[in-house]
């Protein structure tokens, strides 16, 4: 079996840009993530049927995209019920045998907050795979559904790395932690925050993971007054009171596409008494940005269809252009499930990115909003 010239479990700064080097057609095709060049765009695996047809569509998917030059993977323990880990874990195993690719050249992120049902009577599977197994209490599990209970979180990293046949996952995120918050204070989520951390830490010390970060749906949007929102320097320090200023908390993960631009528009963060939108937060903090939901499941043809006069001629295209050039954006995230959507996104990577008066233009009316 070919091996890695690294000798790597995980991605690595001279395997990123031995990839980058012989894949790249543009200059900025990549992103520097800490000493990492990753892809510009990354392929998604959150859509789709829990069913063998989907699971081949998306590793014919992925075997292209790694051929074309996308090298970050984003998936969750409960993608597709566990499918869409297992799908990545098929086909790096095949391209990895086949020396098409290494180890060290890709950046796989999984997630873990929301508890991995096989879909059948989800209410009991989820008790039994939490509850049942002691793996949390009962007010550990919220919402029915959500979970970041240590014991959880050690498991969830076990399965993970099962499923994609890893020995270390690149980055995991907590899932959606915004979700605790529909039933906790903020003192009680704090405190829960940092036990996920440290439940964190020590899967990166056991090298079970290179590192971690949190990844949101509306915390991170949403105003400093609502009930789910998320202070990126707040994170900083509950990881910082569990593992010092050496802590392994490394990205962020928020949605950012043509109809959600507040990571780009709202400063609703304070870093050092100013207000900051998430992209600048995250920026002077050393968080790496990994945005998601590119083309909000392509609902965005219309406002697509006007950001193409700026950023580019085709409708899919801009919206993936804007999300990915935004400032401070390492990699835009898009699902991808079909070769045919891999291949007409990879032309991306061929082009630079728009110019940020280009990325301002796309968004007609918009302002950047300064909190008080």
């Amino acid at each position: 079996m070919p091996t890695d010239p690294d000798f790597a479990v995980t991605a690595t700064p001279a395997g990123t840009r031995r990839y980058a080097a012989q894949h790249a057609t543009a200059a900025d095709a990549y992103s520097r993530a800490g000493d990492l060049s990753l892809s510009s765009l990354g392929l998604g695996t959150y859509l789709g049927a829990a069913d063998a047809a989907t699971d081949a569509a998306y590793a014919a998917a992925i075997a292209e995209a790694l051929r074309l030059g996308i090298n970050v993977l984003d998936t969750a323990s409960n993608y597709r019920c566990g499918r869409s880990e297992r799908v990545i874990g098929a086909v790096l195993r095949e391209r990895f045998a086949a020396g098409s690719v290494q180890r060290s050249e890709v950046f796989v992120a999984s997630k873990a907050g929301f508890v991995p049902t096989d879909g059948r009577a989800p209410g009991a599977a989820i008790h039994a795979a939490t509850i049942g197994r002691g793996l949390c209490s009962d007010d550990e599990l919220v919402a029915g559904c959500h979970c970041m209970a240590p014991a959880f979180l050690r498991a969830m990293v076990q399965q993970s790395r099962a499923n994609l046949g890893l020995q270390a996952i690149d980055l995991y995120y907590l899932h959606n932690p915004e979700t605790q918050l529909q039933t906790l204070d903020r003192a009680q989520f704090e405190k829960r925050v940092r036990a996920a951390f440290a439940a964190l830490e020590d899967a990166v010390a056991a090298g079970e993971i290179a590192a971690y970060g949190v990844a949101t749906w509306s915390g991170l949007r949403a105003l400093p007054h609502e009930r789910d929102h998320l202070e990126l320097a707040q994170l900083c320090r509950l990881a910082t009171d569990v593992a010092g200023p050496q802590h392994h908390l490394r990205a962020v993960q928020l949605p950012l596409n043509l109809a959600m631009p507040e990571a780009l528009t709202l400063r609703n963060q304070w870093v050092g008494g100013q207000p900051r939108s998430v992209l600048e937060a995250a920026a002077e903090l050393g968080l790496t940005v990994m945005t998601s939901a590119a083309l909000l499941q392509g609902k965005l043809a219309r406002m697509a269809a006007a950001a193409a006069q700026t950023l580019q001629p085709s409708q899919p295209l801009a919206a993936l252009q804007f999300a990915r050039s935004a400032p401070g954006v390492t990699t835009a995230l898009c699902g991808m499930a079909s070769v045919e959507h891999v291949r007409e996104n990879a032309r991306l990577l061929g082009q630079p990115k728009a110019a940020q008066d280009a990325v301002a233009e796309a968004l007609p009316g918009a302002r950047v909003v300064a909190l008080p």
